[in-house]
C-alpha cells in the first residue's frame, strides 16, 4: 500500500498533478479488491478518463461561478452595503451547497463503479436535494448546539440509502434518528470535564489544567466514537430487499488506529520538515536573519550553490506530502479499512439469485466537482 501511493504520488508530481486520476483509479482498485464480503472481492471499475473529463467540465463550471458570480455579488455589494464584506461572506455562504452536490455526485460516481458478484452498485441523482437538506440540518444542528446533531446524521444517511441500489434492488434505511442519541453521550462526559475544569482552573490551577487536557483527549475521542457507534447504529437497520446487515466495530481501537497511525507518520514527515525549515533558513539573507534573532545560527548546508538549495527545498517539499499520504495510507485508511470490512456481517445471501443487474450509468461528469473542490468524498 506505501509502495503504491508513494509511487503513483511522485508520478503525479512529476506530471504536475495530471497522474492523480490514474493514482486515485489504481488505489481504488487495490482497496476494493482487499475488501471481500462473503470471500468475494469487491470490484472497481472506474475509468481515469472519465475523471479527467469530469474534472475539465467541473473547472469551467466553477470558473463561471466564481468569475460571473462573484462579480455580480461585488457590485451588488458595493452598490447596497458601500462595502465589499457582503459579497465575500454570500461567496462563502455560495459555496456550501455546491460542497455538498460535489459529495453527493461522487459517491453516485464510485457507487456507480463498483461492482460485488457482478452486480453494479448505484445512486439515483439528487445532488441538489442532498444539498439544500444538509444546509437546513445544519443550521437545525448549530442553533441547537449539536443537539440535533445525530438528527442530522439519520437523515441525510437516509436520504443517501434510500437512493442507492445494488444492482435492480434499492436499499432502505430504516430506524428513528433518536436511535443515534446515545452516541453523544462522550461529548456530554467532554462538556462536563470542560466545566469542571473551567472552575477548577480558579481553584486549584494545576488540577484544572489536567481536567482541561482529560477533556481534549475525550473530546478527540468523542467524534471517534461518535462515528462509529452512528455507522453500527445505521448499518443494523440498512437492508437491501432480504439482506440485513451489521457491523461489528470497536470505538476503541478506531481511536487507536488514528492516534497511532497519524503519531507516527507525523514523526516520520518530521524529518523533511526540519530539513525544510533549515534551507529555508539557509537562503536568508544576514539582515532577516538578524530580525529574527537567528545571526549566530552555525550554517547547516554551507557550500551548496544556492539554486541546489532551492532544488533541495523543492524536494523536501513534495516529500512531506508524499510521505504523510502514503503513510497514512498505509498507517490509517488501510487498517481502518481492514477493520471495518472484517466487522461487517452480510445476512440472507441465499436469496441473492433473485438480484438482477442494473444498467450501466454513464455519469459524464464522474467525481470532477470533488476534485476541483478538493472534498474528500471518498478514497
Amino acid at each position: 500500500m506505501f509502495r503504491l501511493v508513494f509511487g503513483t504520488g511522485l508520478l503525479t508530481v512529476l506530471t504536475l498533478g495530471l497522474y492523480r486520476f490514474w493514482q486515485k483509479t489504481r488505489v481504488r482498485r487495490w482497496l476494493w479488491s482487499a475488501v471481500r464480503p462473503g470471500g468475494y472481492p469487491l470490484e472497481y471499475v472506474g475509468d481515469p478518463y472519465e475523471k479527467l473529463l469530469g474534472f475539465l467540465i467541473a473547472v469551467v463550471i466553477l470558473a463561471f461561478y466564481i468569475g460571473i458570480v462573484n462579480l455580480l455579488l461585488m457590485f451588488a455589494s458595493y452598490a447596497v452595503f458601500q462595502g465589499n464584506f457582503a459579497a465575500y461572506l454570500l461567496s462563502l455562504v455560495g459555496v456550501f451547497p455546491i460542497w455538498f452536490y460535489a459529495r453527493y455526485r461522487a459517491r453516485r460516481y464510485v457507487l456507480a463503479r463498483t461492482r460485488w458478484l457482478g452486480l453494479r452498485f448505484g445512486l439515483a441523482p439528487g445532488a441538489w436535494g442532498y444539498a439544500f437538506r444538509a444546509l437546513g440540518h445544519g443550521f437545525l444542528t448549530l442553533i441547537t448546539l449539536g443537539l440535533l446533531w445525530p438528527r442530522m446524521t439519520f437523515h441525510l444517511e437516509k436520504y443517501r440509502t434510500d437512493r442507492t441500489f445494488f444492482g435492480e434492488t434499492r436499499m432502505a434505511q430504516e430506524g428513528r434518528w433518536t436511535m443515534l442519541f446515545p452516541a453523544l453521550k462522550w461529548h456530554f462526559a467532554t462538556l462536563g470535564l470542560a466545566i469542571i475544569g473551567s472552575v477548577g482552573l480558579a481553584v486549584s490551577p494545576g488540577n484544572g489544567w489536567m481536567l482541561m487536557v482529560i477533556a481534549g483527549i475525550t473530546a478527540v475521542y468523542s467524534t471517534v466514537y461518535y462515528r462509529v457507534e452512528t455507522l453500527k447504529r445505521l448499518t443494523a437497520t440498512k437492508r437491501i430487499g432480504p439482506l440485513r446487515l451489521t457491523l461489528d466495530a470497536k470505538p476503541g481501537k478506531v481511536f487507536r488506529i488514528q492516534a497511532g497511525g497519524y503519531t507516527l507518520a507525523a514523526l516520520a514527515a518530521a524529518f523533511p520538515t526540519l530539513m525544510l525549515l533549515g534551507l529555508f533558513l539557509e537562503l536568508q539573507s544576514l539582515e532577516t536573519l538578524v530580525e529574527l534573532g537567528l545571526e549566530d545560527m552555525p550554517p547547516l548546508f554551507a557550500g551548496l550553490n544556492r539554486w541546489l538549495l532551492i532544488a533541495l527545498s523543492v524536494m523536501c517539499y513534495f516529500a512531506i506530502f508524499l510521505l504523510w499520504s502514503a503513510l497514512t495510507a498505509a498507517w490509517v485508511k488501510l487498517p481502518l479499512m481492514r477493520h471495518y470490512a472484517t466487522g461487517l456481517s452480510i445476512a440472507g445471501t441465499e436469496h441473492m439469485v433473485t438480484f438482477r443487474q442494473r444498467p450501466r450509468d454513464e455519469h459524464m461528469e464522474a467525481e470532477g466537482f470533488a476534485d476541483a473542490l478538493d472534498v474528500g468524498a471518498s478514497l
